[in-house]
């Protein structure tokens, strides 16, 4: 006979627990004051299909292929669906610049801004070899 109480007893009780958790898993998620910076050494963001469209990060300073000294820079790039890098800007000690390319097809159509050292310079170039370039 006390069976069947101690089972409902037993049931009263984590009938109310489970109303208790569930009040508190149902209010309304409030966000912290959290951290008012990202940190990271590199960031990228990716379109629908998985490829990325922007990215900025620090290079670290090394030698080119050719053996030239180049210094650590930050570089920040815009890309086409076809993973054409149109857009980029960079900045180091030395020098920074900024370059915008012509279409996903072309490869001599460019824009190119730069100031290095005490010397700035704006160089364009048309897909045809035609090129200009302006230092004050």
């Amino acid at each position: 006979m006390k069976s069947p109480r101690v089972l409902t007893a037993l049931t009263l009780l984590n009938l109310a627990l489970l109303l208790l958790v569930l009040t508190f898993q149902l209010r309304p998620a409030f966000a912290d004051g959290g951290v008012p910076v990202l940190r990271g050494r590199a960031l990228e963001i990716v379109d629908g299909q998985g490829r990325v469209r922007a990215s900025i990060g620090v290079l670290p300073a090394g030698r080119s292929a050719s053996g030239d000294a180049y210094p650590e820079s930050v570089l920040f790039r815009l890309s086409t669906a076809l993973g054409r890098p149109s857009v980029k800007i960079s900045a180091s000690e030395p020098a920074s610049g900024l370059s915008l390319a012509g279409q996903s097809g072309t490869k001599s159509a460019y824009v190119i801004l730069e100031a290095k050292g005490e010397a700035s310079s704006l160089r364009l170039r048309n897909e045809d070899g035609r090129e200009q370039s302006f230092t004050p």
